[in-house]
């Protein structure tokens, strides 16, 4: 028991994790870890963002509307279908659902979402400015381009359906006025293409206030879509 308690830190919470599988509770586990991670890295504030984890048998956990992503414990987390209804749970799921729910349907191989604000990121798609200038080779590598999808409103049916064009090709997309989603296998992978979204519009900013941003050409594209490739293989 007092491993478990040095597992959970500040949020025990024991009577529920004897209801719950291994699985289950990892998978809470890691929505309070990351959710921690976004408010410590100021990406989110007050109540902003989501994330969400695919579970097997059509399911869906996601983390629930109204709350900070800094305070959040493990029974906190709602579990949905893939239509949105809700399985199990005290609160009511992210408003933004229906987003997370449209990328699992449009990508089988992708086991986690999330969305958050940061700054930088955020200040690009409020100016309506993609992030698909090739300037940087490990972002090409990792990331790919990060294109801007049109703006729709907050937790709207309109907002998935701005962001369908884009699902398919790209690992994160900026909203236009509103902020950027990643997904990945898993949630630490989505969470890192969010760190290096906003670390990249840093950069991207960087050159701009210099007066001088250089992309790559095509035969160096060409040569980092070879890496990229190999990357990919890798499990990366």
């Amino acid at each position: 028991m007092s491993d478990l308690r040095k597992l959970l830190g500040d949020d025990p919470v024991l009577p529920f994790v004897k209801k719950s599988s291994s699985e289950d509770f990892q998978q809470r586990h890691e929505l309070v870890q990351f959710g921690r991670m976004l408010h410590a890295q100021g990406f989110v504030a007050a109540t902003d963002g989501n994330l969400s984890i695919r579970m097997d048998g059509g399911r869906v956990m996601v983390t629930p509307t109204g709350f900070s992503k800094g305070m959040l414990r493990t029974e906190d987390m709602v579990i949905v279908d893939f239509e949105g209804r809700k399985l199990s749970g005290i609160h009511s799921p992210s408003s933004e659902i229906a987003m997370h729910l449209t990328i699992y349907k449009m990508r089988p191989d992708v086991g986690a979402v999330v969305h958050a604000h940061p700054c930088t990121a955020t200040a690009f798609a409020s100016a309506g400015i993609a992030l698909d200038q090739p300037m940087c080779a490990e972002i090409v590598i990792t990331l790919g381009t990060v294109p801007l999808a049109p703006y729709a409103t907050t937790g709207s049916s309109e907002l998935s359906e701005s962001l369908k064009p884009f699902i398919p090709y790209h690992e994160a997309i900026l909203m236009a006025n509103h902020g950027v989603v990643t997904y990945g296998s898993d949630l630490r992978q989505a969470y890192m293409r969010m760190e290096a979204v906003e670390h990249y519009a840093k950069i991207v900013l960087a050159a701009r206030q210099l007066g001088c941003t250089r992309s790559l050409d095509s035969r160096e594209l060409e040569k980092l879509a070879a890496v990229r490739s190999n990357y990919a293989k890798n499990g990366h």
